[in-house]
C-alpha cells in the first residue's frame, strides 16, 4: 500500500505547488497592473501640470523655450527674409557689418563731395564741350572685398595716391561712361547710345581718354578737400582687373562714394573709394558738421580774449636763493640763528610767476624800495635752465 500511495502524494503535492504558483502569478500581475495605473495617473498629473505652467509661461514671458522655431523664423534670425530690395540688413548680417565704421560719423564728407559735384559739373563740360551733368547718389560704408566683388565688369580701374596721407584711393568707372566719354571726345553724335563691343579689352585710346578724364576729376577732388586740408591726388595707374587694383585688405572698412554723370542721353557712374585708413590723418577734421572759411572760430571773441590775458594782473615773486636742507636742520631752528646762501650781492636773482622764470636781474634798491635791474628775459632763462639740465 505505501508503494501505491507515494505516486498519489507525489500527484496531489505537485498539483497544489501549480496551485500556489498560479495564485503567485495572479497576484504579481494584479500588482503589476496596480502599479503601472499608478504610474499612468502620476505620468498623467505631471503633464497636466507641465502643461499648465507652459501656459502661464506663455502668458507672462512669451512663448517657451521648448518651442521649435519655423521656416520663416529660421530665414528671420539669419536675414533671409527675402526682401533684397529694402537695402536693410538684418540677422546675421547685422551682426557682421555691425563693426563697420558708418560714414555719418563723419559728415563732413557730404559737404566736401557735393563741392566737388559742383566743380565736377563745370570742369566736365570744359573737357567735353558737352552739357554734362554730375549728381551725387549715395555715400555708404562698405568692406573694400566685397566691393572689388560687386564691381560690374567690364570697367576701368583708377588707382591714385594721396600725397599728403600716404596712402592710396580707387576709382570705378563703368563701361558705360567709358564708352560715352570716348564717343563725345571722339565726335560721336547725338542722340545715339554709345555702342558697347562685347569681348574685347579697352584699346589704348579708350585708356588714354580715361585717364584724362580721371586727372580732370582728381584735380576737382583736390579742390574739393583744399579747404578742409590741403591734399594732392595723384594718378598712379589704371587697371581693369579687380585683383590687381588690391588697395587695402578685404576686410577692411572703406567710404563708397557713387556719383551719376549724365550727358544727355547718355552717360554712368563713377564711383570713388576711399580706405578709413586713408582717411586717418584728417578724420578729426571730417567730424566737423560745417566748413566755413576758419571752421566756426569767432574771431572777435579771440581777440577780446587776447586782449585781456595781457591786461591780467599777475604776481612775481623775487626768489634770492635756494638751499636744501634736512627735515631735522629746519625743526631744529632757533631765533637768531643765521642761515648763509650761496648768494652775493653781485650775484642776479630770478622772478618766477608761479613756478615759471620770467626775468632776471641784479638787485638793489630805489628810494626805501628793493628793485631789481633787469638783464635777461625769460628766452635766456629758458636757454640757461636746459644748457645746465643737459651738463647735468
Amino acid at each position: 500500500m505505501a508503494d501505491d500511495d507515494e505516486p498519489v502524494d507525489e500527484e496531489a503535492m505537485m498539483a497544489e505547488w501549480e496551485a500556489m504558483a498560479a495564485e503567485g502569478e495572479e497576484d504579481d500581475t494584479k500588482a503589476a497592473s496596480a502599479d503601472s495605473d499608478d504610474n499612468e495617473e502620476m505620468a498623467a498629473e505631471w503633464e497636466a501640470m507641465a502643461d499648465s505652467d507652459a501656459g502661464e509661461s506663455d502668458d507672462d514671458d512669451g512663448p517657451s523655450s521648448g518651442r521649435v522655431l519655423d521656416q520663416d523664423e529660421i530665414d528671420s534670425l539669419l536675414g533671409f527674409d527675402g526682401d533684397a530690395d529694402s537695402g536693410e540688413m538684418t540677422g546675421i548680417h547685422a551682426l557682421i557689418n555691425s563693426a563697420l565704421v558708418s560714414y555719418e560719423r563723419l559728415p563732413m564728407l557730404d559737404i566736401i563731395f557735393d563741392r566737388m559735384v559742383r566743380m565736377m559739373s563745370t570742369s566736365l563740360r570744359n573737357f567735353t564741350s558737352d552739357n554734362i551733368e554730375v549728381s551725387l547718389d549715395n555715400i555708404t560704408s562698405v568692406r573694400f572685398g566685397d566691393y572689388l566683388n560687386s564691381i560690374p565688369l567690364p570697367a576701368m580701374l583708377g588707382v591714385f595716391r594721396a600725397e599728403e596721407w600716404d596712402n592710396y584711393g580707387l576709382m570705378t568707372i563703368d563701361s558705360s561712361l567709358i564708352y560715352s566719354i570716348v564717343d563725345v571726345l571722339l565726335g560721336g553724335r547725338r542722340g545715339t547710345a554709345a555702342m558697347r563691343i562685347e569681348g574685347r579689352p579697352y584699346t589704348t585710346i579708350e585708356q588714354t581718354l580715361v585717364e584724362r578724364m580721371i586727372s580732370v576729376v582728381l584735380k576737382d577732388m583736390c579742390g574739393a578737400f583744399e579747404p578742409l586740408s590741403p591734399v594732392n591726388f595723384t594718378f598712379d595707374r589704371l587697371e581693369t582687373n579687380p585683383r590687381f587694383a588690391t588697395i587695402a585688405r578685404p576686410p577692411n572698412a572703406a567710404v563708397l562714394i557713387k556719383l551719376r554723370v549724365d550727358m544727355e542721353d547718355r552717360g554712368g557712374r563713377l564711383e570713388v573709394l576711399f580706405p578709413y585708413a586713408t582717411l586717418e590723418p584728417v578724420r578729426e577734421l571730417l567730424l566737423q558738421r560745417f566748413m566755413g572759411e576758419k571752421f566756426g572760430r569767432d574771431t572777435i571773441w579771440e581777440t577780446h580774449l587776447a586782449t585781456e590775458l595781457w591786461r591780467a594782473d599777475v604776481d612775481l615773486s623775487a626768489i634770492m636763493d635756494e638751499v636744501s636742507m634736512s627735515l631735522g636742520d629746519v625743526m631744529n631752528f632757533e631765533v637768531g640763528q643765521t642761515i648763509l646762501f650761496n648768494k652775493t650781492p653781485n650775484d642776479e636773482v630770478v622772478l618766477k610767476c608761479g613756478e615759471v622764470p620770467m626775468v632776471s636781474g641784479a638787485i638793489g634798491r630805489s628810494g626805501q624800495h628793493v628793485a631789481v635791474m633787469v638783464r635777461h628775459t625769460a628766452d635766456r632763462l629758458t636757454i640757461e635752465d636746459e644748457t645746465m639740465a643737459g651738463l647735468g
